[in-house]
């Protein structure tokens, strides 16, 4: 009996209802506010995202004009540092609000649940949070969320109820975003689809809406690079991040799979964009697949040709070869090629990281990461 055709697939139970659309954030924001019984918002953002551009004021304009403008809270840096959060609890509470609205990528997104849930242990209730993604990221879909501890060490938490109760897919509001960060974190939506393609417990339909997403960011990223005022394009690409990882309970929440476990041990230790840091181990990760792979996990990396129209090559490990090697055309394709000397990654420190992602310090597995790390490096 195959093993995947056993199993359980639940939503996370605070997730009420997710709004797509270029504009549609001056309808949806109020009905939100409405279901979700928000009385005072508190935006939570970054810097960049509330100093260089209207996305925030377009925010708070919705808001001023349903009298439930709260405040602003834009200090939250790359990797959820937790001094970010720390002030952005305080600033919840100086102002008396009853609901957050996380705007930009996956930073605030994860800052704002790790408020939900410190709140919850301080006050015995977890408050709604209705995230505005202007990335590809995706982390308003998930009931996890990683942040940077005091030492830098990225840490995660999870809990079903601390996951936004609300998601605005406008693709209005991701005309302002870079270039470079909404391209990688396409990459990083591509990453979610492939390791969701071998992350166990993920249920069949979701494996097919992956496969749809896969396709659909091979086809669209390119032509969001040519055409980046197609409002048609950027909301595609939205709904394809939504499809790479579909909201799903989880009883224990970690990495997708080694791509994942990879991007978080180089993310915040040396300040690497989790997008960028799936341009760098993705493709190798999937090549190192075709040799590792369970026969069914090799399997449902090879019928990805397929998704592509792409020809097989004849066997599934020729197929999965194949697959990283677009992975890689399409990272070059988008400008998005660099390596871990870009970042000033110490040499010395790829046994380290290859430690931390696998568990070991010793052994086959270990061995081969070391040595895709030593090929990433320069």
């Amino acid at each position: 009996m195959v093993e995947s055709l056993h199993g359980a697939y639940a939503y996370h139970e605070a997730l009420k209802a997710i709004y797509y659309g270029p504009g549609c954030l001056r309808t949806a924001l109020p009905q939100l506010l409405s279901v979700l019984g928000g009385r005072k918002a508190l935006i939570v953002t970054g810097r960049s995202l509330r100093e260089k551009t209207n996305v925030v004021s377009n925010v708070e304009g919705v808001l001023k004009d349903k009298g439930a403008f709260g405040g602003t809270f834009s200090q939250i840096g790359q990797h959820a540092p937790i001094q970010g959060i720390v002030d952005g609890i305080k600033a919840f509470e100086d102002v008396d609000a009853d609901i957050f609205i996380s705007v930009g990528g996956g930073s605030p997104v994860d800052a704002t649940k790790v408020m939900v849930n410190r709140l919850h242990e301080t006050r015995g209730k977890f408050f709604s949070h209705i995230a505005i993604p202007t990335t590809l990221s995706a982390a308003e879909y998930t009931c996890g969320a990683g942040y940077t501890d005091e030492q830098g060490n990225k840490t995660s938490i999870a809990n079903p109820m601390m996951a936004p109760s609300g998601i605005i897919l406008d693709a209005e509001l991701t005309l302002a975003t870079p270039e470079k960060l909404w391209l990688s974190t396409g990459l990083r939506a591509l990453d979610h689809a492939v390791e969701s393609l071998y992350r166990p417990g993920v249920a069949p339909p979701l494996k097919v809406l992956c496969y749809a997403a896969i396709s659909d960011l091979f086809t669209n990223l390119p032509l969001s690079q040519a055409e980046p005022n197609s409002l048609d394009v950027r909301q595609r690409l939205l709904i394809a991040a939504w499809m790479s990882l579909w909201p799903m309970r989880v009883e224990k929440y970690g990495s997708l799979g080694l791509s994942h476990s990879l991007g978080h041990k180089l993310g915040a230790t040396y300040g690497i964009p989790h997008g960028v840091t799936s341009c760098l181990t993705l493709a190798a990760v999937v090549a190192l697949k075709a040799e590792t792979a369970t026969g069914e996990d090799r399997a449902a990396l090879a019928h990805v040709l397929f998704y592509l129209r792409e020809p097989s090559t004849g066997t599934a490990v020729g197929d999965v070869v194949r697959l990283s090697s677009m992975i890689n055309e399409l990272v070059e394709k988008l400008g998005l090629r660099s390596n871990l000397v870009t970042y000033d990654v110490p040499r010395e420190d790829l046994p380290k990281i290859a430690r931390l992602a696998t568990g070991n310090a010793e052994g086959p597995l270990y061995s081969k990461v070391l040595e895709l790390l030593e090929k990433i490096y320069e």
